[in-house]
């Protein structure tokens, strides 16, 4: 696998997905097409029902487009059977979602070791990788802790840990400072933005405007299409034009 940052390691055309309600059809991504580089830390962005959360399904591999192509780092995974999507989702994508996902029966080393359990390494192996990732987050004093001993950032950071143990090309955060104070969130992002200065390609689902100024790449979604797509610079700079009309407008 390359590791050149300008490599294109996401690429859809004209996806779509279709739920059937009833007789009823609805379009949650509508015609979508998108490429993402190596190395990339993107934010997408935009209201309930836009389509932003079915589009990160799609990308985690957890969900298949009704229509169109997705490649992943050139692999056209619409060609895959359940068999393969598994094994992408076990060593390519890493998921970082808001209620954590741990076991809370587990200690925090566990929770971090689990996703090794169907590689080849032995025992001994999986559980020095996991306390390494664990220290790498800060936590390589608590690893004997369960989920119940520890704090919403201590949880987010053993899921950050887990998701990153099997080295994934591609680090999948849905609202992930969603349950947590802010000033447990800017420890959380100042992780992310480490992650991010190692080589680390990140993609962000959120609708905090603060959490998103932590991407190079803002991406707004609204009725299951991108309406925007642009440098964090190019944003601000839209949006702050966009407000100046308004408020002339009001006026």
């Amino acid at each position: 696998m390359s590791t050149k940052p300008d490599r294109i390691i996401i690429r859809l055309e004209k996806v779509t997905r279709i739920y059937k309600v009833g007789v009823e059809s609805i379009h949650a991504l509508d015609g979508i097409d998108l490429q993402l580089r190596r190395n990339e830390y993107v934010a997408v962005m935009g209201p309930s029902g836009s389509g932003k959360s079915t589009l990160m399904n799609i990308l985690g591999c957890l969900d298949r487009c009704t229509g169109g192509t997705y490649f992943l780092d050139g692999r056209d995974t619409t060609r895959l059977g359940a068999g393969g999507l598994a094994r992408i989702r076990n060593t390519q994508i890493g998921f970082v979602f808001q209620s954590f996902e741990l076991l809370g029966r587990s200690s925090a080393l566990k929770n971090v070791e689990m996703p090794l359990i169907y590689s080849r390494e032995g025992w001994w192996s999986r559980r020095k990788r996991a306390k390494k990732m664990l220290e790498r987050v800060g936590l390589g004093d608590r690893i004997k802790h369960r989920p119940n001993q520890l704090s919403g950032g201590e949880k987010q950071r053993v899921a950050i840990a887990r998701a990153m143990v099997c080295g994934p090309s591609i680090l999948l955060a849905d609202e992930p400072t969603g349950n947590l104070d802010s000033k447990t969130s800017e420890g959380i992002l100042a992780l992310f933005d480490q992650l991010h200065s190692e080589g680390q390609t990140i993609i962000l689902v959120t609708h905090e405007e603060s959490v998103a100024r932590h991407a190079s790449r803002i991406i707004r979604m609204t009725d299951g299409r991108i309406f925007s797509d642009m440098s964090f610079e190019q944003d601000r700079a839209n949006r702050a034009s966009l407000n100046g009309r308004f408020g002339e407008m009001s006026k």
